[in-house]
């Protein structure tokens, strides 16, 4: 089947019920927030905590997917909201970024206090599971497991890719995603950066170099690439985990997709 057309047909077809998920808010050290969607059809099962991609949500179609099939099987779902995207801006200039790490060490550290004897595992999709890379290259023996899917491994390579052919597309949803959410943003926390001309960012390298950079303390877009592309830290990972990419990704390159060495 086309790569495109496996990526579009969920987004518009796939259906999952509504989950009725229960809202924990997270107060963290900084002074910001995360919310925590739960849902909970055994209060004794094991936990799975999910980190949603880039501009997701816990009602992303692939979030709600597993959800749907975990609570089948019994088991405990937690959606960490990356900061901003659980439907309220956050409180700092600062949001989140693929090789920040440490709200989902809050989110896991606060659980693992919660219930020290729970199974604990934890699933991340595209930038979250960049996220989760790098948490779980840090941290070892919390987790009872981790699965990451569809990781832009190289994001130089991701971003360069996202400007080729039908990826544009992609790309073109997902940067006004993000510009929305900034400027909804901006009403309420002042930012590093020149709001009007944001007009102009129409790629992830332009918000990159624009946005996250200067909001993370990275020199520029090329900087954030370099230091936090999740492909060189699988050798320091101890938790068993299951990595799950597809070889024709319409979102990345097959030359930085990790092979078994």
């Amino acid at each position: 089947m086309n790569p495109h057309l496996q990526t579009i047909w969920p987004q518009l077809f796939r259906t999952a019920p509504d989950p009725g998920y229960r809202r924990e808010r997270l107060e963290l050290d900084d002074g910001d927030f995360l919310d925590i969607d739960w849902l909970e059809p055994d209060l004794d099962s094991p936990i799975v905590l999910i980190a949603h991609g880039l501009g997701g949500n816990s009602r992303s179609h692939y979030v709600r997917g597993l959800v749907d099939e975990l609570s089948a099987a019994g088991l405990r779902s937690a959606v960490v909201h990356h900061r901003g995207c659980s439907g309220q801006p956050n409180r700092l200039p600062r949001s989140y970024h693929g090789g920040h790490s440490e709200d989902l060490d809050a989110a896991i550290r606060r659980l693992r206090k919660q219930e020290p004897g729970t199974p604990l595992f934890a699933a991340g999709y595209s930038l979250g599971g960049s996220m989760l890379i790098h948490w779980l290259s840090r941290n070892h023996h919390i987790l009872t497991a981790a699965c990451v899917v569809s990781v832009p491994w190289g994001l130089a390579e991701s971003a360069d890719r996202m400007e080729r052919g039908l990826a544009r597309i992609y790309q073109g949803h997902l940067v006004s995603r993000m510009k929305r959410q900034l400027l909804r943003k901006a009403e309420s926390v002042v930012l590093p950066v020149d709001i009007p001309a944001l007009g102009r960012v129409k790629t992830f390298r332009q918000f990159d170099n624009m946005i996250t950079a200067p909001c993370h303390g990275f020199r520029d877009a090329q900087e954030y690439y370099a230091l936090c592309s999740p492909r060189r830290l699988l050798r320091e990972i101890r938790t068993n985990t299951l990595i799950i990419h597809a070889a024709d990704d319409p979102m990345m390159t097959v030359q930085v997709i990790p092979e078994e060495d």
